[in-house]
This record gives structure tokens, C-alpha cells and sequence, in this order.
């Protein structure tokens, strides 16, 4: 038994499919592409699936990534990324499918790009001004407030033509999980830099190392 991972993007329009759908996406096109997925046991058997670190409605990634196991001897991955991509919805790339090499829980932290347009620069930069930005996150477990400027001492602001962007490192581990949107929240709340006008995309995971998660 072999598990793989099939890494892939998620952008545009599929970046509002939500994480249900997506599941639900994903069992459709491994069904129709026929390829050698394991199913559990069972009365119920479906396709074993683990997804690493859910992404928000509305946030684009570059970095999306599914394991399925296959009992296959020598499976052919090149095939395996033409036959999902052939039937992928729009938005939805496969560009990696390979063994696993590092288990999810091996992933630390989620790192962003976020984009506003040009005219917010003024009101973005107002960030590195102060000392501190706590921001509430609220889960199953509570509400606890979190020192924003511990995992973002800065924005480093870069203008491309009509758009000025940052990026940033958030923890995504078991134990703390900071979603970008508390961010662009506190951002418009002190700031007045509204988080609708803000295009947030996932660009990598890494370890708590700081390794690229692979």
C-alpha cells in the first residue's frame, strides 16, 4: 500500500467551492478518472482521502494538497496527474502527484500573498506604526486573543502596477491556526483598508523548522 499525495492549485472561481464540496469534488473525479484508488472497508466503502490544512471561502492557494492510498505496484503518477486534470473543474489544477514524503502534521505554518489595490498603501503601511495588534479568534474552544504582531512584526509592501501586496507566514499547526482573514480584519478595523477589496492566495506550507513542507 502506497499513499500518495496530489498536490494542486485552487484558483478564480474554485476558490468558492467550500471544503464539503470539495471532498465531495474530489471522490467524483477519482471515481471517473478509474485510477487505482484504495476504498476503506466496510458496508459504506468510499475513497480513503486526507486533506492538509483547510483553506477559507474566497482564498486562492498554489498549494492545495490531498493523500489517497493505492495498492498499484509502480504506479504511473504522469498518468495519474493527465487522467485528474482531463477531468477537473474549472480552477482546479493538478501540478504534482508523487509518494508521500512528510505527513501533514508535519505542517507549521501557511504562508499568504495578499492583495489590495495600489490606492490601500497608505493605509497598510499605518501597520508597521504600532506595537502592538491583537486580534480575537474564535473556535470550538473558545474565544483567546492573539498578538498579530508576534507572527507579523511587518508588512513589507510591494507595488506592482495597480496593486500593492505583502506576504506572510501564519502558524497552521494542531495547537494554533491563524487564518489570514484576522489580519485583513484588523487591518480594516484600525485602518480603514476594507478586507473585501483583499486577494488572499496560499502559496506554500512549511515546517516548524521552516522547511518547505513536500
Amino acid at each position: 500500500m502506497t499513499t500518495v499525495r496530489i498536490s494542486f492549485k485552487k484558483m478564480n472561481e474554485a476558490s468558492y467551492i467550500s471544503l464539503l464540496d470539495r471532498q465531495r469534488v474530489m471522490q467524483r473525479v477519482l471515481k471517473r478518472s478509474g485510477l487505482p484508488v484504495w476504498h476503506t472497508l466496510g458496508f459504506n466503502p468510499h475513497i480513503y482521502m486526507t486533506f492538509a490544512c483547510p483553506l477559507s471561502l474566497g482564498q486562492e492557494s498554489q498549494c492545495e494538497c490531498v493523500d489517497v492510498k493505492t495498492e498499484a505496484e509502480n504506479p504511473d503518477f504522469a498518468q495519474w496527474k493527465t487522467a485528474l486534470n482531463a477531468i477537473m473543474p474549472a480552477g482546479i489544477e493538478v501540478y504534482r502527484v508523487e509518494p508521500v514524503k512528510m505527513k501533514a502534521d508535519a505542517i507549521a505554518y501557511a504562508c499568504y500573498r495578499i492583495r489590495y489595490p495600489a490606492d490601500a498603501a497608505e493605509k497598510l503601511a499605518q501597520y508597521n506604526t504600532l506595537d502592538s495588534v491583537p486580534v480575537e479568534k474564535k473556535s470550538k474552544r473558545g474565544v483567546r486573543m492573539v498578538e498579530m504582531k508576534e507572527y507579523v512584526p511587518t508588512l513589507e509592501l510591494e507595488t506592482e502596477g495597480e496593486s500593492v501586496s505583502f506576504a506572510v507566514c501564519l502558524p497552521a499547526s494542531q495547537d494554533l491556526n491563524l487564518n489570514p482573514s484576522l489580519l485583513t480584519a484588523a487591518l480594516e478595523a484600525k485602518f480603514g483598508a476594507p478586507a473585501a477589496n483583499a486577494s488572499i492566495l496560499r502559496t506554500e506550507f512549511l515546517t516548524a523548522d521552516k522547511r518547505k513542507f513536500e
